[in-house]
């Protein structure tokens, strides 16, 4: 058998001194640590202390801010509520300051008399139209019948005021009559008027006037009825200076006459197809003249203005004291798509033509398409009548038109003498 050899294993004898010296540098250590940590702390503790000192009064801003903003403790118009959002005096949250504003009867009341402050303010325009015409009845007695309408200053020339009326008031009267503002009369002469659109001329001389009715009364400024929208608030000047409020609404209609369409703003305001007035906007400017002649048959109900842009052609005709060229068609625009869709050519159709008419004499007829007035081409009705306006009475027009024969168009060129209407 093995033998197997048995030893003990002594433990190795402990160094002291080795022992000692891995404590004393252990505890220079420390020493060391500990004075380098409060070193540090030193300086930095001042940084600190400053730190800490800006956040606590940010802190107590901010709890000064929120207690000072919570209603009841600060007059002030902006409050905050205890959930942090913001409300107004009467408590309500921001919450409600998103919904949409509903208006009252009290400002739908400054609303109505902001326009009648304007609508007075245009009083100052506006005048009254008498006309008298002497007559005999049966019996050999004489007797005076009267028409009345109401008339706009359009210019003060240092002499005489022009105004702006209706020619049924003043065509074959005898005598004329113009009653301003503060109810002072005086009397009126005939410049001119046109039969096609029923508007007339009249003139006041100044020297008839008081220096009160001088001061009172006022030009009117024509505005530009072509940017007129549905929706616009306008005001209504009739007889006797009665002022009506309403809104537009369409622009869209037209109304045919003699050689041109005119546009028509109807309103929703009041009225009747025998009531005459005038159609303001909110600045106080004319924008249409309702017409006892001249309006839509069908519109007898609600006022109805014809734009005074584009009876500003005609306006500046009478008021100079000229004819007004007329050739005696009624006509409308062949647009591109009405164009294409019944095989006609664009330009000016003729829809009818006047009897007897300077039209009718140089044998233009109904179907025909205007394409072009004295070689100027035109496209639309607009544009026919802006170069018939260019001619006198007594002139020769030469209009290019397409007629229609059994193989399609031809054009052909018809010479018109310009007439005018009576």
């Amino acid at each position: 058998m093995e033998q197997f050899i048995r030893e003990k294993i002594k433990d190795k004898p402990l160094n002291k001194k080795r022992l000692a010296k891995k404590a004393g540098t252990a505890a220079l250590c420390g020493v060391a640590f500990a004075v380098a940590a409060s070193i540090v702390f030193a300086i930095f503790l001042p940084v600190i202390n400053r730190q800490s000192k800006k956040a606590s009064d940010g802190k107590n801003n901010n709890d000064v801010q929120t207690a000072t903003q919570q209603p009841g403790i600060d007059d002030s118009s902006d409050a905050y509520s205890e959930n942090g959002t913001q409300s107004t005096e009467s408590g309500t949250s921001s919450e409600s300051s998103s919904q949409t504003y509903q208006p009252t009867l009290a400002d739908y009341q400054a609303v109505q008399n902001q326009l009648y402050r304007v609508g007075t303010s245009a009083t100052k325009f506006v005048v009254g139209v008498t006309g008298v015409t002497d007559a005999t009845d049966i019996f050999n007695n004489s007797y005076e019948t009267e028409g009345q309408g109401v008339g706009v200053i359009l210019r003060d020339n240092g002499k005489q005021l022009i105004i702006l009326t209706e020619k049924n008031v003043v065509d074959k009267a005898d005598k004329l009559s113009v009653t301003f503002v503060n109810d002072m009369m005086a009397d009126a002469a005939l410049v001119k008027y046109d039969s096609n659109t029923g508007i007339a001329i009249i003139s006041v001389d100044k020297s008839l006037l008081d220096d009160a009715t001088i001061r009172a009364i006022a030009v009117a400024e024509l505005g530009n009825s072509n940017i007129v929208s549905r929706g616009a608030s306008v005001i209504a000047l009739e007889a006797n200076y009665a002022i009506l409020t309403g809104l537009v609404t369409s622009t869209t209609n037209e109304l045919s006459a003699q050689d041109n369409n005119y546009s028509v703003l109807t309103t929703d305001i009041a009225s009747n197809k025998l009531q005459s007035g005038i159609l303001i906007n909110t600045d106080g400017q004319v924008i249409g003249l309702s017409l006892q002649d001249f309006n839509p048959a069908e519109e007898n109900n609600t006022l109805t203005a014809v734009s005074i842009s584009d009876l500003s052609p005609v306006i500046e005709k009478i008021e100079s004291g000229a004819d007004v060229p007329y050739i005696g068609i009624t006509c409308t625009t062949v647009t591109e798509k009405i164009a294409n869709r019944y095989n006609i050519p664009k330009g000016v159709y003729i829809k009818q033509v006047t009897m007897d008419s300077p039209a009718f004499v140089s044998g233009l007829q109904s179907g025909d398409v205007i394409v072009a007035v004295n070689n100027t081409e035109v496209s639309n009705v607009s544009a026919y009548n802006t170069q018939l306006m260019k001619q006198k009475p007594e002139d020769t027009c030469n209009l290019k038109v397409k007629r229609k024969g059994s193989n399609g168009y031809t054009e052909i060129t018809c010479q018109v003498k310009i007439g005018v209407m009576n």
